[in-house]
């Protein structure tokens, strides 16, 4: 096996004899914008100092720390840190209010709290104030931030591990580590709460080493060469775990700071892997068929050609293992080292070899073009619960519209009155946080998860149906499936976001963003004034525009699930306003709440 399956206590002194003055985490320095890098000997070495820290503390075994930071190296060295004296990581994601984070102190007992920069800091101070009798002490990992004039006790991370450094402690963290145990409590994942209250949901260390063992079993094909951009948050349990299975096999991690500028970073470190959600795709995939729209009639035609190429190469031939004709086969490889590698290039994934797709539904349109390009993405399923994996595409004889195949050693099954799927095996969580109730009620008596999905089985291969909870019922009886819809406008370059409404309603009808950025052209384009936003989307020529749109993008249909109002909203869904979670899915009860008026106009 290429992976070590040491606990992941020793994880990361196991790699450093093994590695050494290899790089292993890269990260872009804010002033100079250069990328550097830190070795795996210096990646224990602050491992090692961070857990002395937390024990000369006085940290307990599995007592809960917390991380309240944006991607930065220091999470590495808070988390393994905690993990090798047996203490429990408990991440936030750094868009948190300070009211989520209050919750989570309080929740899983807080007192030792590391924060990233002036945001984290400032809310966590706040909440310092208001739980001073729990929340004790604030780590703050950038230098640059600037405390409270009132803040007597909060230390700045290069310090707070310099208060370890001794022999006492040094010998506490190696005692500490050769006690841990598969069964400890690794972390606490808070999910998201798309419909009620938060919960910490609790991952073992036994649970990350099968994610381990089976990522092996199913990805032979990553190795220590490759690199791996750090992009979603790694509070998100899809980068949390890829992050561990990548520290497991050697290889290297680039650290995407700040989201907004992946776009940027990406042609930078040009990485080989990249696990992302599927709204980095939407993006990619509406950008090239704008690309291909405004292209000359003659480049336009050979861009449509060279991904039908690639269609048929790969998904009628190289996905079933069949010898492609000779000529469709010299086809497709001009175009993958022309038209193909200057797409890839453009995008800064020219060097790509797996991309991990998850998080939310990927459309079949997308996820062919996708395919037919040659942009190796690897789509699946899990939940937090689940650790992340559940299924996703084998290597070849892979099926568009699925979510994949089953991972090694889990198990998957139907629930014959609701078409739930239920997931039972190693990688699934013990339970809640403080939440018997809540923990009984999401397992069946023979110990299988329900994962509030519908799906349903082909041999080995899981189909997504809906998310039971959404699933809307009209007043006339009809059941729909808003995400099904609101995935069809996926990749529309018009289209910013979409939310269905149609829960006890006599029809379907939708409030929808629109892409400002290409609707604006459009106006100009078309020679239509405006003066604002909120203009624009009220005129007329737009409304027929978009309903245009729609109507295309919902063919496959059925009458009575098709959209038949719509509201044009001049402004985003946005966390701020609490209508989306940390992880950017919707807030369904909280958007028809802020949207009420909109909503009951569409229906008088």
């Amino acid at each position: 096996m290429s992976y070590t399956n040491s606990h992941l206590a020793d994880l990361i002194y196991h790699q450093a004899e093994k590695y050494g003055p290899r790089r292993e985490l890269l990260f872009r320095n804010g002033k100079s914008g250069v990328w550097e890098s830190v070795s795996w000997n210096r990646f224990a070495e602050k491992v090692r100092l961070t857990s002395q820290a937390m024990i000369e503390y006085g940290i307990g075994v599995q007592e809960n720390i917390g991380i309240y930071a944006p991607n930065m190296p220091q999470c590495f060295y808070a988390t393994f840190g905690a993990f090798g004296i047996r203490a429990v990581e408990v991440s936030m994601y750094a868009t948190s209010s300070p009211e989520q984070i209050r919750y989570m102190v309080e929740d899983a007992n807080i007192r030792l709290l590391f924060v990233g920069e002036q945001l984290q800091y400032n809310n966590a101070w706040k909440v310092q104030r208001e739980t001073g009798d729990i929340l004790r002490q604030l780590v703050i990992f950038d230098s640059n931030v600037v405390r409270h004039p009132e803040d007597r006790t909060s230390v700045y991370f290069d310090g707070f591990i310099r208060l370890g450094d001794n022999t006492h402690a040094e010998t506490k963290v190696k005692i500490r580590r050769h006690e841990a145990l598969i069964p400890d409590i690794a972390m606490i994942l808070y999910t998201s709460g798309t419909t009620g209250g938060s919960k910490g949901v609790l991952l073992t260390h036994g649970n990350m080493l099968e994610v381990m063992r089976i990522h092996d079993l199913r990805l032979p094909m990553i190795n220590d060469r490759d690199v791996s951009m750090c992009f979603l948050p790694l509070t998100h349990i899809f980068e949390k775990a890829w992050s561990c299975l990548c520290i497991s096999q050697g290889i290297c991690i680039a650290v995407n700071h700040d989201p907004k500028k992946i776009q940027q970073t990406l042609p930078e470190v040009r990485p080989t892997l990249m696990c992302n959600v599927p709204r980095f795709w939407e993006k990619v995939y509406a950008g090239v068929q704008e690309k291909i729209e405004h292209s000359p009639g003659i480049l336009k035609r050979m861009l449509r050609h060279a991904i039908a190429t690639g269609r048929r190469y790969i998904l009628e031939y190289r996905n079933k293992g069949i010898k492609a004709p000779v000529r469709l086969a010299c086809l497709f490889h001009f175009y993958d080292k022309t038209a193909f590698t200057l797409l890839k290039k453009v995008v800064g994934l020219d060097r790509g070899r797996l991309f991990p797709v998850a998080g939310a539904p990927l459309a079949d349109h997308m996820a062919e073009f996708l395919l037919s390009v040659n942009m190796p993405v690897l789509y699946g399923y899990g939940l937090t619960e689940t650790s992340a994996t559940v299924c996703c595409y084998p290597n070849e004889s892979y099926t568009i519209g699925s979510i994949g195949a089953i991972m090694p050693d889990i198990e998957v099954r139907i629930d014959e009155s609701n078409n739930e799927i239920l997931v039972k095996g190693k990688t699934v969580t013990p339970g809640y946080y403080n939440r018997p109730e809540e923990t009984a009620k999401v397992f069946t008596e023979d110990g299988f998860f329900r994962t509030g999905d519908a799906g349903r089985l082909e041999g080995d291969t899981l189909f997504f149906l809906e998310r039971i909870k959404d699933l809307f019922k009209t007043s006339n009886g009809k059941y729909i499936a808003p995400q099904a819809i609101e995935l069809s406008m996926s990749g529309n370059a018009y289209i910013e976001q979409c939310v269905v409404i149609a829960d006890t309603y006599k029809f379907v009808s939708a409030l929808i963003v629109p892409d400002f950025e290409h609707l604006e052209d459009y106006a100009r384009q078309k020679g239509i004034p405006f003066d604002n936003r909120e203009e624009l989307a009220g005129k007329e020529e737009i409304v027929r525009f978009y309903r245009s749109i729609i109507e295309d993008c919902q063919k496959g249909f059925a009458s009575y699930e098709k959209i038949k109002r719509f509201t044009l909203l001049s402004e985003p869904f946005t966390m701020d306003k609490g209508e989306l979670t940390d992880t950017l899915k919707l807030r369904r009860q909280v958007i028809a709440r802020n949207y009420a008026g909109q909503i009951k106009e569409m229906y008088q």
